[in-house]
């Protein structure tokens, strides 16, 4: 502590102030108190200008010494004994790593939802402890309902609630889905700056290990290729994918229907009507985009290229008519020579029955030679299939070589027909010309290509998304059998993805999942001492 003092036109002000460093490890200082100025300190004192100073240094020197009394007395000392036993039946360690994730879920005000559930039900047990528990363990050592609630007996605030609270309360969740996603949705845009003005669609599917259907748990088409039953998920994220709402339903269903009941839900519940659609060719249907051209929303889907009119599809495989993205100058796809990481474009009205729309073609060699060399070794595997002179069963996959096999059959002076297997060379050569190839469809008439084109690049977020759910967060296969109960199981997935993703953005993009989550788990095992020597201070 040191005196210093601070002149004005009229009076001398005397303080007592203390020199520290701050965070960005400049010296600085700060004042204590005021003692007064010099002529009210001469007055009380009887005194000069330096026997005023004299006892000013006074007084910095006693508030020194208090200072460091205090410091001390905040000190706490833990003793250790090296060579004592711990105790039986006595928790030493304490999981702290949720406590990173603890500030996210309570900035997104998943408390006040809970209370707000808890005046239109009537339990009596800690929603909000379940709610945050479940979300924790799902993103740290995901596992079944019982094994999230052995977890967090080990977290430093131990669970206010019994195991079998978790099984009820998946039913209030359940039935208050819509109610929490919308209000994680609102409250979000209080923790990040929110990319909603463009959304992504996509669909997958989780199986489980049964061996009939059940519910909404139907045989459908796995995107594991499994046969077991599954249920499907909907779901929407923003253009940073983020995630914003979800919905399950059966896995026998067309996900084409899934999009418009939960796109209901976004603009009646979440209050959100202004956005651009983005989704792939499996979920731009006409429907789909018809209804995303009302009100102030627009669309963005690829389009199959192949199933386009015989006209519209020769113009699209003609190599003429496209420009370079980058400086839109005129180019001939034959023409292109060493320009091999260049994007090229064309574009033209395209018209349907219900909607007037731009069909945008883009062209990229790097994509193209990817394309080449995949087949190529598609065609490998199809040559040593004519070799041995039969071909495996066809399955119902773009990527079956199995494709490239022709069948003849072959008759000799009245004995009985042969089949002779050949290499389809006309099929190879048609596919051929799609290499490299890729179409979008838009309603944005005006709009410059760029900008759509980065919008639909774009959707490999929500596949994140997905793998990390699966992946990362085990959400697949599921062991819950009420419906009810699957559907808060999928919930707790969804916001424990939310939590994580926000995590993400506020560490500015730059780690992967595994980082991320490596290190929390880390601070897990790091902090255990650390964290029981402050619960216990």
């Amino acid at each position: 502590m040191k005196v210093t003092t601070s002149k004005s036109k009229n009076s001398e002000s005397f303080y007592i102030t203390q020199s520290y460093i701050d965070s960005n490890g400049k010296s600085t200082s700060k004042r204590i108190r005021k003692l007064g100025t010099l002529k009210e300190l001469a007055e009380a004192l009887g005194a000069d200008r330096d026997g005023v100073m004299e006892w000013a240094r006074e007084q910095a020197r006693l508030e020194t010494e208090n200072y460091k009394k205090e410091k001390e007395a905040r000190t706490v000392l833990v003793p250790f004994h090296a060579d004592r036993q711990l105790d039986y039946d006595c928790q030493k360690l304490y999981k702290g790593g949720y406590l990173f994730l603890q500030s996210i879920y309570y900035g997104l005000r998943l408390d006040q939802a809970c209370r707000k559930i808890r005046e239109r039900h009537k339990f009596q047990y800690d929603l909000n402890a379940i709610l945050s528990d479940l979300i924790y363990t799902r993103i740290l050592e995901p596992g079944s309902k019982r094994a999230s609630y052995r977890v967090a007996m080990d977290y430093l605030e131990k669970p206010s609630y019994g195991e079998h609270d978790v099984y009820r309360a998946l039913d209030v969740l359940a039935a208050e889905c819509d109610f929490i996603q919308s209000e994680a949705y609102k409250n979000s845009n209080f923790q990040i700056d929110r990319n909603d003005g463009v959304l992504y669609y996509d669909c997958t599917n989780y199986y489980f290990e049964i061996e009939q259907e059940d519910g909404s748990k139907k045989y459908g088409k796995s995107k594991e290729h499994r046969p077991n039953p599954i249920v499907q998920m909907g779901m929407f994220t923003d253009g940073d994918g983020i995630p914003l709402a979800f919905s399950i339903f059966p896995g026998n269903q067309n996900e084409q229907q899934s999009l418009k009941p939960l796109e209901k839900t976004v603009l009646q519940k979440f209050g959100h009507s202004r956005f651009i659609y983005c989704c792939d060719a499996g979920l731009g249907s006409e429907g789909n985009r018809e209804f995303n051209h009302m009100g102030e929303r627009s669309f963005i889907v690829t389009q199959s290229i192949k199933k386009l009119p015989a006209e519209d599809r020769e113009w699209a495989l003609d190599g003429s008519g496209f420009r370079r993205l980058s400086d839109d100058k005129a180019v001939e796809l034959s023409e292109i020579g060493e320009d091999k990481d260049s994007l090229f474009y064309k574009d033209c009205p395209y018209t349907t029955k219900k909607l007037h729309q731009r069909l945008i073609i883009t062209y990229s060699p790097k994509y193209a030679a990817y394309q080449k060399e995949i087949r190529r070794r598609q065609v490998e595997r199809a040559e040593k299939m004519v070799e041995a002179g039969k071909r495996k069963a066809e399955r119902k996959n773009p990527n079956d070589p199995a494709r490239f096999v022709g069948k003849l059959a072959v008759t000799k002076d009245g004995e009985a027909a042969g089949i002779k297997y050949f290499l389809d060379e006309e099929k190879i050569a048609e596919e051929a010309r799609y290499d490299g190839l890729y179409a979008v469809c838009t309603d944005l008439l005006d709009d410059d290509v760029a900008p759509i084109l980065k919008v639909s690049e774009g959707r490999w977020r929500i596949e994140e998304c997905f793998r990390i759910m699966k992946t990362d967060f085990e959400a697949r296969p599921a062991f819950v059998r009420l419906e009810a109960r699957l559907k808060a199981h999928f919930l707790t997935c969804f916001l424990a993805l939310l939590v994580y993703r926000i995590l993400e953005k506020k560490l500015g993009g730059s780690y992967t999942c595994e980082e991320i989550l490596g290190t929390l788990k880390e601070m897990e095992k790091a902090g255990n001492k650390l964290l029981y020597f402050i619960s216990k201070a």
